[in-house]
């Protein structure tokens, strides 16, 4: 009697295993799918929250003293006297004409290629006699609406930066007396600038202005960010929207990056002067000459992202995502250099951001939405070509 007395008790607690395990299986399978929808409802609701007008967005984590924009589509190019669409088509021409170098090889196009998001997709651009600069090439996407041109900030706006490639040893290393001389001895150009500027005669101030015209234009395309912010709210996905929650939140990207450029257009240390070291480069301080400006640089726009690596003032990042990483470490690999007493200052906005590999990767996703593959431009036809190649026929004959 015992043993079944024992073998009844066994399986009683067999049976009991049984039903508790069965129990603790549905509790689980439960706070599963309860997780899930809560996962679910939290995408959603946060989707929600951006589906509307960004002036309803959650507010932005700004730190304080720092004034930031409401990111947005880009606006129109405000008006300007010197423009017209005649000096633009002028400025293609001259633009892609090797003749405004010393050398008569090297174009503006040279180093900024429109199939390249309008720089070329070098660490730094190859220059007179193969002579390297050190900085990487700015895209000239939306430079019209900056008023400080270049990592430095040296160019007060585009007319002002015009001529200054042209002149200078490293890159097109021309003679801009010689330049106007050469140009004015072309037909087509003098008969072009008369249509242009009601005189035939080229001067240093008409040939920045032609140039400025045509780089004026060169603006981003309507990409997936700018139709979601106009209203076409199922263009970004969940994961996209996410990073753009993450962008004005956690990872303070809005401090700098604001507005309908992505960018403050100030000047700004985060730790990659490279102080003391190999690479080093004091930015702002080399305009200014002032103290507090050393290894400074502008805060680049981040639209266009994938056609205008690779990155930063010294082009040494290929990898995006290792960018956002030193970002969110708060660009710690620095920290022995800024224990030197004169070391420039890290910017305070630079700080640890402990975002998870899950939310880089959702950061990421979004900014990858404000670009859009670039338009192709094709070189355009170069006054006075077509009589050096009859040249050049007739001395081979």
């Amino acid at each position: 009697m015992q043993a079944k007395e024992g073998f009844y008790y066994f399986t009683g607690r067999m049976k009991t295993h049984s039903h508790f395990a069965s129990i603790a299986s549905a509790i689980a399978a439960i706070v599963l799918i309860a997780g899930c929808v809560a996962i679910t409802r939290s995408a959603d609701s946060l989707s929600q929250l951006y589906k509307r007008p960004n002036s309803e967005w959650p507010p932005a984590t700004i730190d304080e003293g720092v004034f930031a924009e409401e990111i947005d589509a880009l606006p129109p190019l405000v008006d300007v006297t010197w423009y017209s669409k005649e000096r633009e088509d002028l400025g293609k021409a001259l633009f892609f004409d090797p003749r405004l170098s010393g050398s008569g090889q090297i174009a503006c196009a040279s180093c900024h290629d429109p199939n390249l998001g309008w720089t070329d997709g070098k660490r730094f651009s190859p220059g007179h006699d193969r002579n390297l600069g050190h900085r990487n090439a700015m895209t000239l996407l939306n430079a019209a609406y900056f008023e400080l041109l270049f990592w430095d900030g040296r160019a007060e706006g585009l007319i002002d930066l015009m001529l200054r490639p042209i002149q200078s040893e490293v890159e097109m290393n021309a003679d801009l007396d010689a330049v106007i001389l050469k140009l004015n001895e072309i037909e087509g150009y003098r008969i072009r600038f008369l249509d242009s500027f009601g005189s035939e005669e080229i001067t240093r101030e008409n040939l920045a202005i032609s140039l400025a015209s045509f780089v004026r234009n060169r603006v981003s395309s309507k990409s997936r960010f700018d139709r979601f912010v106009l209203g076409e709210y199922r263009v970004l996905n969940e994961e996209e929207i996410e990073g753009l929650h993450l962008f004005r939140t956690k990872a303070r990207c809005m401090n700098c990056h604001n507005g309908p450029l992505f960018s403050d257009g100030q000047f700004h240390h985060t730790g990659l002067s490279y102080f003391g070291r190999r690479f080093e480069d004091l930015g702002r301080y080399e305009v200014t000459n002032d103290y507090n400006d050393r290894g400074k640089f502008r805060t680049p726009t981040l639209r266009d992202l994938p056609s205008t690596g690779p990155w930063m003032h010294n082009g040494l990042f290929t990898n995006f995502k290792g960018i956002l990483r030193m970002y969110n470490h708060g660009i710690t690999f620095d920290s022995r250099v800024q224990r030197r007493s004169n070391a420039p200052p890290l910017s305070p906005l630079i700080r640890p951001l402990d975002m998870t590999k899950e939310e880089i990767t959702s950061l990421e996703a979004f900014l990858i939405t404000l670009s859009r593959i670039p338009r192709f431009i094709e070189p355009p036809p170069l006054p006075g070509r077509d009589v050096l190649a009859q040249d050049a026929v007739q001395d081979l004959q």
